[in-house]
């Protein structure tokens, strides 16, 4: 009998052989330190995800650390492959989502400590702490790669430029709008 040798990818990312497993491909530690949140949003995002934890390749989940300064903010975004069910372990958070085309309609809610929402798969969502304290949540998500786009990010900061003139017209704003907006240093919160 000849052993074969190959290489097995699953969703992307290449599987470890069995017998190469360790203890440490399921473990990650560092969520009990607060993200730095001196930035422009004022929020930091400390995702575990398949890129930290090797282990969770093919398992369909993930987590996140959510630090927000006082007056905070997770700005719109989505997650293109995962669901996200959020708590709040300090402060309160205002939180919503818009449901898709063409009903968009947007749903939201102060959360406190202990409390739970849910941001359905796919659809814009953010977080915002309205308060002068610190808050932390614990997103869990459904997917190993949930992946994220910033709204703001995708459609002012992408490189190429979208052309202004298609975002002027889509967003009903005058050219020097979309310049200055295209102008701004679009930051990413997560680590």
């Amino acid at each position: 009998m000849v052993a074969s040798s190959y290489l097995l990818f699953v969703n992307g990312l290449a599987c470890k052989n069995p017998k190469d497993v360790k203890a440490d491909d399921f473990f990650f530690s560092g969520l009990d330190t607060p993200g730095n949140t001196t930035n422009k949003v004022g929020s930091n995002v400390t995702l575990v995800n398949v890129e930290k934890i090797a282990g969770l390749n093919t398992l369909g989940i993930s987590l996140a650390r959510r630090d927000f300064g006082p007056y905070g903010l997770n700005p719109p975004h989505i997650h293109p492959r995962a669901t996200e069910i959020l708590t709040v372990l300090e402060g309160s958070l205002y939180v919503g989502f818009v449901t898709s085309n063409s009903d968009n309609r947007f749903f939201a809610k102060v959360i406190n400590e202990g409390d739970v929402f849910v941001f359905p798969h796919g659809l814009i969502h953010f977080q915002f702490n309205y308060g002068t304290k610190n808050a932390v949540a614990i997103a869990a998500l459904g997917n190993q790669n949930p992946g994220v786009i910033t709204v703001a990010n995708a459609v002012f900061g992408s490189k190429p430029s979208i052309s202004h003139d298609v975002l002027a017209k889509a967003f009903q704003a005058d050219k020097k709008t979309i310049d200055w907006l295209q102008a701004q240093f679009w930051m990413d919160n997560n680590n």
